[in-house]
């Protein structure tokens, strides 16, 4: 079971990732989520593990993530340890 703390840093992130054209359409390119399908899955833990993966796998990404979230990137990695990935 994901905390709240876990599932609102998943969601913030995925909000960054959304934000720029290049980084949403490998998130969803990776994940094989489609606009709508992302939509309805918002909420479930698999996105939001797919979300932690997303950002583990890409360093540049981690930390422009982190910065702009004004977290450390470790915390995206105990959130992901958290919901059991």
């Amino acid at each position: 079971m994901m905390s709240a703390d876990a599932s609102a840093l998943a969601l913030a992130a995925l909000g960054w990732i959304m934000q720029s054209d290049d980084r949403a359409h490998r998130f969803l390119d990776l994940t094989g989520l489609t606009p709508d399908s992302l939509r309805s899955a918002i909420g479930d833990e698999a996105t939001h593990r797919a979300v932690f993966e997303f950002l583990a796998a890409y360093e540049p990404d981690l930390i422009a993530a982190a910065h702009a979230l004004d977290v450390e990137p470790e915390v995206f990695a105990k959130a992901h340890r958290e919901i059991g990935a």
